[in-house]
């Protein structure tokens, strides 16, 4: 039995309240997802403090929208998230974070709250394949159910980040980096996610694919792109299926997807989801642009364990440090294998790379909010053209 995502076409966010009235009426009304007097955590991608125009983050209005809807159902909605590993997770943090997204008008508009509660829960999750045992945030545990608003945008790591991998967030702020020191093999870290994603179980995940994000994403490195589209699906896994097909992601280079298929997680592939609303054919992008490090990978051996680590290293791009860092530090949190330094270089202060050490989970690009770190083909791939 296929499962169902619905699409419709959202050209501006000044359209975002009604639009997405129009959203759930196609999915049969709000009232299944959530009933009176529910506490729902809206969900947001709050990946870092940076205006809604960079496609960072999701959408204010798209956020407000969901929560009046929340709201007119005789809920009540909160807004949050803990943003990337770069950021530690107090209220300060939570101030600026809220601020710079817009999710203060966002809260403002609809009449709805702002998380600031800090703290955390320690959960456990024996069906868990990776992790069964886990520190999140209390929005999160302390909810009836979760609204899931995720983003589409491309992502270094993991190549496309959308419903599964805004789960992400429920971990609290540095906390992260430990995650991805344990686990920078993709395919671990994509089983990661897929355990976060049962966990959470949201009621509702929906896509902020308006103003969407294309290039070296997910952060400030990466491009808006305008696609006017919104997503929604009863389940995580199938809008990250049907957004991979909009933007042209080949099914084996997504490695949520491709876990998900070892695991015998439905729905993992097209044929498994049925979009309602819109046609396909008619909102396919043909020159959807991905990261650098999506290109190479169906090299022969990339995922031979004797191998792996040499294309690791060799075939992998790294990390760059450019001229205009201003040695915030940001990049230096984020680092789960602590190979980045941040000293005084010809008087100024800036962030340097052990790029020996360096594990290419591409944190430090994902987290520098100056655009100050891109990432390199190693010499020997360009000889060979790779």
């Amino acid at each position: 039995m296929k499962t169902n995502v619905y699409v419709i076409k959202c050209d501006s966010y000044e359209k975002a309240d009604e639009k997405m009235i129009e959203l759930f009426a196609l999915m049969g009304g709000a009232g299944q997802f959530v009933k009176k007097d529910e506490k729902i955590t809206l969900k947001a991608n709050l990946l870092g403090a940076v205006p809604p125009e960079r496609a960072v983050t999701t959408h204010p209005a798209v956020v407000a929208a969901a929560g009046a809807i929340v709201k007119k159902e005789g809920a009540i909605p909160l807004i949050a998230d803990s943003p990337g590993s770069g950021y530690r997770y107090n209220e300060a943090t939570l101030k600026k974070l809220y601020a710079s997204c817009g999710m203060d008008a966002a809260a403002e508009k609809a009449g709805i709250g702002l998380n600031m509660d800090t703290g955390c829960d320690s959960v456990s999750f024996p069906q868990g394949k990776l992790i069964k045992h886990m520190e999140v945030i209390k929005p999160v545990t302390q909810a009836d159910g979760i609204f899931n608003l995720c983003k589409m945008k491309t992502h270094l790591f993991m190549h496309m980040t959308g419903a599964v991998k805004n789960n992400f967030g429920i971990i609290p702020g540095l906390s992260k980096v430990g995650f991805h020191a344990k686990l920078h093999d993709k395919d671990l870290f994509a089983d990661m996610l897929l355990d976060l994603a049962l966990y959470v179980s949201p009621r509702i995940s929906i896509m902020d694919a308006v103003l969407a994000m294309e290039g070296d994403g997910p952060g400030a490195a990466g491009t808006p792109r305008h696609v006017g589209l919104l997503l929604a699906s009863a389940c995580p896994l199938a809008l990250d299926v049907a957004a991979g097909e909009i933007m042209g992601l080949p099914h084996d280079q997504n490695p949520v997807l491709t876990a998900a298929k070892r695991r015998g997680l439905t729905p993992h592939k097209p044929d498994d989801v049925n979009i309602i609303g819109e046609e396909l054919a008619a909102i396919r992008i043909k020159d959807y642009k991905f990261p650098k490090t999506v290109k190479g990978m169906g090299l022969s051996g990339y995922n031979n364990p004797v191998f792996a680590k040499l294309f690791k290293t060799v075939f992998s791009q790294y990390p760059a440090v450019l001229k205009n860092c201003i040695g915030c530090g940001i990049c230096k949190d984020s680092c789960p294998e602590k190979v980045i330094s941040v000293n005084m270089q010809r008087g100024k202060s800036k962030a340097n790379i052990n790029i020996k050490k360096c594990i290419r989970c591409y944190c430090c690009h994902e987290m520098c909010p100056h655009k100050a770190i891109e990432t390199r083909k190693n010499p020997f791939t360009k000889l060979i053209n790779l």
